[in-house]
């Protein structure tokens, strides 16, 4: 398996960095697109680095924001065979709001009636390889850096969000944002013992440019360290603040720039 960072808010090897994330993954049975970013982004990085978006099988839209899937009906136009599994929430509208100004952050409805998206309601098993699942339980450990999103119901419960676990030598969990709390994710996932989690954590806020507490990060630190035989390789929403203090006390916690390619 071979998992390739096209879009992150930093960059390595020349490429373009850009506020979002798209994750190219090899597997012996398909090529994947784990996001697609907001625009153009992901189509320049993936031709600088060889990659033909034409070859892709599948593409996870991880949930409803523009940063990882502005860029769908761009893919769509470049590519007319894959498959894109989207939770049906996920074109409903989303928000941010700062003080009282509410901004959209959602992903054009128009595609959920495309021929190549598949809407799913919750959990769903592609194949032997691929599953997608959802997380109902987020209190622990909450991330306030969710506070400024919304829904069209109020205070977005991300209902919408999906993560994939890839089985194959290893198994690998793969998340966008982790809206639902990195801690709360890999709980669900125990059963699988995961070797990788690979995504962001959302514990900074783009809005205020605040990090979650010190306090905050020390409890996740914690939770996470029970899981020593897991490589966690985190990005984009988790904030460099936020990873270097999680650094400092997990040694297997790493960074995973736009350009950067992990071999499993």
């Amino acid at each position: 398996m071979v998992i390739t960072s096209l879009v992150e808010n930093t960059a390595n090897s020349g490429l373009k960095a850009r506020h979002g994330l798209s994750l190219y993954i090899e597997t012996k049975s398909h090529r994947i697109l784990f996001d697609l970013g907001p625009d153009e982004t992901l189509f320049e990085n993936a031709e600088k680095m060889n990659i033909d978006i034409a070859s892709v099988d599948t593409v996870i839209i991880s949930h409803g924001h523009y940063d990882h899937g502005g860029a769908l009906g761009r893919f769509l136009k470049r590519n007319s065979s894959a498959t894109v599994y989207v939770q049906r929430k996920a074109f409903e509208p989303h928000y941010s709001k700062t003080l009282f100004f509410k901004t959209s952050i959602g992903i054009d409805p128009k595609w959920k009636a495309h021929g190549q998206v598949v809407i799913l309601d919750g959990d769903y098993k592609i194949d032997e390889e691929l599953s997608l699942f959802t997380v109902d339980k987020t209190e622990k450990f909450y991330s306030p850096a969710n506070d400024a999103l919304y829904d069209k119901n109020g205070r977005d419960t991300f209902s919408h969000e999906q993560n994939l676990i890839i089985t194959e030598n290893h198994t690998v969990v793969i998340m966008g944002c982790g809206h639902a709390g990195v801690v709360n994710i890999m709980e669900k996932t125990e059963n699988s013992k995961p070797y990788f989690c690979i995504g962001g954590f959302h514990l900074f806020n783009p809005l205020t440019k605040k990090t979650v507490s010190e306090n905050l990060l020390d409890e996740i630190a914690k939770e996470l360290q029970k899981y020593k035989d897991t490589q966690f390789y985190t990005c984009h929403c988790t904030g460099k603040e936020a990873y270097q203090y999680l650094s400092q006390k997990m040694k297997n916690m790493h960074y995973m720039s736009c350009g950067e390619r992990l071999e499993i």
